[in-house]
């Protein structure tokens, strides 16, 4: 006799697999259908006979979140959203080089405190701009990169220019996408922009497929083929391909919102400025160290200005914060930095970072209390567990929360005997400038003289690009910018070429500015074949080529160090007449005009306010004023 209790479990078990087999395969359908769009086509129609195509859903979104400028260097892959760019009033400013036009867009964000936007084409496109993309990841600038790419069946198949662009750009990006349906073009553009601008600024990178943003027409043309195998397998190959192409194209013209999405920017919390205000209201000699952050949206820098002022502390200005305070402003200190911050009781970094512009924070003095506030957690505690400690860290807004601590304060004083210190030691070191620029030098001109002379001949609405080395470097300590947002460098990457991308997006900003960029001569071959560009869309700028003939920053510490100049030694290249070749205006500046250094400065403005792009080559001899200077 069977027993009933034995037998149950079996005779349930296999209507119990059905169940799971029937539901995992009815799952399994469901899910490919909906991978293959098949619900969504049974709600929305394709309109097979428009000749509308995904890069006016492209162009209506750039011009919805107000951008005016977009720079690219063409390619097949991208002209539908150029073309549409075009038609909606949008510049598109071409370059001869991709990592250029990524630069100019950085420029435009840095500038105007929205997106700066690039597209450029798939492959080798797109690799030429990864320099540039990783300039503005570490300068925090908020730039949108659209890259072509293969269509989306021949990805993976070895079509024309085809890589893997995802994997290469999520390191540098805050935001990766690859749109593959043209109805999808308009929400994760938006989302893209709202990422880049959000939290702490920086790149976003949307790739767009070939048949994303061509029309319908010319997409089946290359997806559908008019010949296809015969029998049940050419029926499925044909059903697959119509079904690829419906499912690109429906729902791509139904109306959907363009405009900017809210962003989301960190603030400081009330019980954190009252902390800060209290150990602030307690020092004797405090210290501001403003970095980029502090120029971000959206507290505007004529605002922030006012607040350095009535707070009253004595102040150095780094990266975009230069020029903040105009020309020789009284709380100003340009001089000196390290040794101020050894005397200093409170340090505010407001946006500043210890990296290696700081030591690493070994330079801040461990009797200071010290407080910081920036967007980005990250940076604002690095090396505080080895060189340094915060006394309060504040994750937020840099420019918000000085106005709030500002307001805390109500106007409390310090005593100026301080300041007065700290620009007493300005003027000392200033003197011995002076006295270096007044030496000769075995050939050529004097750098420090010349850009002492510079100095004295910038105008009040000019801005400053700058691109390289050592000149460069020498012009930080006697150049200064006449206002806020008015100084442009590479940043924290420390890159060179930036110059020429970078003077187009600013002269574009500010086209009745006047753009002074201050070259190396190694730099300057980065930048030299853009001056193309310039003249081709008759962008009016002036560069300063400092050519002495070598990587100079370089060699300073390899000779000595290392006893050979290998790799550091150029020429003394005729730039003006290079430059000239391509349509701009050449000037030489060398001893044999040293008496009108001023003279050839000013033909150079004239010539710029005619329209025309500049080049003055400035043959300089080499001086000690930055031996002993580290480039590594």
């Amino acid at each position: 006799m069977e027993n009933p209790a034995v037998t149950a479990p079996a005779e349930g078990f296999f209507p119990s697999l059905l169940l799971v087999t029937c539901g995992t395969l009815l799952a399994a359908l469901l899910g490919a259908a909906h991978r293959l769009g098949l619900f969504y086509q049974l709600m929305h129609k394709v309109d097979e006979t428009s000749v509308r195509h995904g890069g006016e859903n492209v162009a209506a979104v750039l011009r919805a979140h107000g951008v005016r400028f977009i720079f690219t260097l063409v390619g097949g892959h991208i002209s539908p959203l150029l073309v549409a760019c075009e038609k909606l009033g949008i510049r598109v400013v071409d370059t001869r080089h991709e990592v250029t036009a990524v630069f100019a867009a950085d420029a435009v964000a840095r500038l105007t405190g929205t997106v700066g936007v690039a597209a450029v084409t798939a492959g080798p496109g797109l690799t030429n701009t990864v320099t540039a993309v990783k300039n503005a990841q570490v300068a925090q600038s908020p730039v949108l990169l659209l890259g072509g790419a293969a269509s989306t069946l021949l990805q993976k198949r070895g079509a024309l220019q085809a890589i893997d662009q995802m994997s290469l750009f999520r390191p540098l990006c805050k935001f990766c996408a690859s749109v593959r349906r043209v109805r999808d073009i308009i929400p994760t553009l938006r989302a893209a922009m709202a990422a880049a601008q959000s939290g702490t600024p920086g790149p976003v990178f949307v790739e767009l497929p070939v048949d994303v943003l061509y029309p319908y027409y010319m997409v089946q043309k290359e997806m559908v083929p008019a010949k296809l195998p015969k029998g049940l397998m050419g029926r499925v190959i044909s059903w697959y391909l119509k079904n690829c192409l419906a499912n690109l194209f429906v729902g791509a013209w139904e109306p959907q919102p363009e405009g900017p999405l809210p962003l989301d920017i960190p603030q400081a919390s009330p019980q954190q400025v009252q902390r800060c205000v209290e150990i602030l209201s307690r020092a004797k000699k405090p210290l501001l160290l403003l970095g980029s952050q502090a120029l971000l949206p959206p507290v505007p820098a004529d605002k922030l200005r006012a607040a350095v002022e009535t707070l009253g502390v004595p102040c150095f200005l780094g990266g975009m914060a230069r020029g903040l305070l105009g020309r020789n402003h009284p709380l100003h200190i340009r001089q000196n930095r390290g040794a101020a911050l050894k005397k200093a009781d409170v340090v505010l970094l407001a946006g500043a970072v210890c990296d290696f512009r700081l030591s690493y924070g070994r330079i801040l003095s461990h009797k200071s209390k010290i407080i910081i506030i920036n967007r980005n957690r990250d940076d604002m505690l690095l090396n505080s567990d080895i060189f340094w400690k915060p006394q309060e860290a504040v994750q937020g807004d840099v420019a918000s929360f000085m106005l709030k601590l500002v307001e805390g304060l109500q106007g409390q004083m310090w005593a100026p005997e301080w300041a007065e210190e700290l620009r007493e030691a300005d003027r000392q070191k200033e003197q011995t400038f002076r006295e270096k620029a007044a030496m000769p030098v075995a050939q050529h001109l004097n750098p420090l003289r010349v850009l002492q002379l510079v100095e004295e001949t910038l105008p009040d609405n000019s801005f400053l690009v700058v691109d390289g080395g050592d000149f460069v470097a020498t012009a930080a300590y006697l150049v200064q910018p006449r206002g806020p947002l008015r100084w442009l460098d590479p940043g924290a990457f420390g890159t060179l070429g930036v110059g020429a991308g970078f003077a187009l997006g600013a002269k574009l900003c500010q086209p009745d500015a006047e753009v002074w960029c201050l070259f190396g001569d190694g730099a300057f071959g980065y930048s030299l074949i853009e001056f193309d560009t310039f003249v081709r869309h008759k962008i009016p700028v002036m560069a300063l080529v400092g050519n002495d003939a070598g990587w100079t920053q370089i060699s300073r510490e390899q000779v000595p160090r290392l006893g050979s100049n290998v790799a550091c030694g150029l020429a003394y290249t005729d730039y003006h007449k290079a430059a000239m070749g391509l349509g701009a205006q050449g000037l030489l500046l060398s001893r044999e005009n040293e008496d009108h250094v001023v003279k050839v400065l000013r033909d150079g403005q004239q010539q710029c306010r005619d329209g025309h792009p500049v080049v003055i080559n400035i043959l300089i001899g080499r001086t000690d004023f930055r031996d002993g200077s580290i480039s590594v």
